[in-house]
């Protein structure tokens, strides 16, 4: 098939273009490279360097024809979005109803739109979480992706445009962003191997469901072959605190690093966990990574980044 996939250069984007074009697929890659990066690009794929709120993504579509479009271009730092909701609001809402008209006006047969599982549900009492707890996001990053859920069964309901919203947990491994995209593993990975001091926000006890990104992957794929519409929890239904996460890197990386707390960041979750049991019955997917062993995959990475960067310095 012929797939678009916005932020295709990023994290989980690149990750899933690999896949598709493995699967024998032809991927386009829209990505303004804000955030992504060129050498994650498969050069198999078609790349457009474009921003998704610009117009000419209309042009894009128009020339591709896709079958099938996954959309992960976003602004997705939960303190940048408290700390700017206006410019992130721009970008993750008008940018997305950019994409859902190109969608809705060149035949897209299939939409999967990446939200958050992490961000979805507040204050959750009911851990794991399911997707028809209620939706009370607690920063403007979260009430973002929700809204474009809403405006999904609305392109369903009035266009026939079917979809599928995967509500991520806090996903991990190789390429992931480790200069502020809320990724802590990458974080502690990068700083750990470079024998430097990573902060902890907070007491540390907060707790997140980390799941690893080949898994995220397979469920987009999933996602893509099932003849399904809706939302569905992708996650492992585990709770690990940040302190635990710190403690695990520091013995994989053998940093001497000590546990140092900072204040905690506003608009951030205490708990967060989320009940895949919706995906596992109508989608088949179930995580395979285990938390060790994602985290040893990721150091890896991290190594090999590193000593490809410092034989580049010489």
């Amino acid at each position: 098939m012929k797939i678009i996939i916005t932020g295709g250069a990023g994290f989980i984007g690149s990750h899933l273009a690999d896949a598709l074009i493995k699967d024998g697929h032809k991927v386009a890659v829209i990505d303004n490279l804000f955030t992504g990066k060129k050498e994650n690009l498969n050069p198999k794929a078609k790349f457009y360097k474009i921003d998704i709120r610009n117009p000419k993504i209309f042009q894009v579509f128009k020339r591709e024809k896709p079958t099938i479009v996954f959309h992960y271009a976003a602004q997705i730092n939960v303190r940048r979005s408290v700390e700017n909701p206006v410019e992130s609001a721009n970008i993750n809402i008008l940018g997305a109803l950019n994409i859902l008209e190109s969608c809705r006006k060149n035949g897209v047969k299939k939409i999967i739109f990446a939200s958050t599982g992490g961000a979805m549900y507040g204050k959750a009492n009911v851990i794991p979480t399911p997707e028809n707890f209620p939706e009370l996001p607690l920063s403007p990053y979260g009430i973002e992706k929700l809204t474009i859920e809403k405006y999904l069964n609305y392109y369903y309901s009035i266009f026939k445009l079917p979809f599928v919203v995967l509500r991520l947990a806090n996903v991990y491994g190789p390429r992931q962003n480790s200069k502020g995209e809320a990724g802590v593993v990458a974080i502690f990975c990068d700083q750990m191997l470079a024998k430097k001091q990573p902060i902890i926000n907070g007491d540390g006890k907060q707790t997140r469901d980390f799941v690893y990104v080949a898994d995220i992957v397979r469920a987009n794929i999933l996602a893509m072959e099932k003849n399904k519409i809706g939302i569905f929890n992708i996650g492992t239904a585990k709770e690990t605190n940040i302190n635990t996460i710190f403690q695990e890197i520091k013995k994989l990386t053998n940093c001497n690093c000590k546990k140092i707390h900072t204040h905690e960041k506003i608009g951030e979750q205490r708990r967060s966990c989320l009940d895949f049991s919706k995906a596992k019955k109508e989608l088949s997917w179930e995580p395979k990574v285990e938390l060790k062993e994602g985290l040893k995959r990721t150091k890896e990475w991290f190594e090999v980044k590193n000593l490809i960067r410092l034989s580049n310095k010489k």
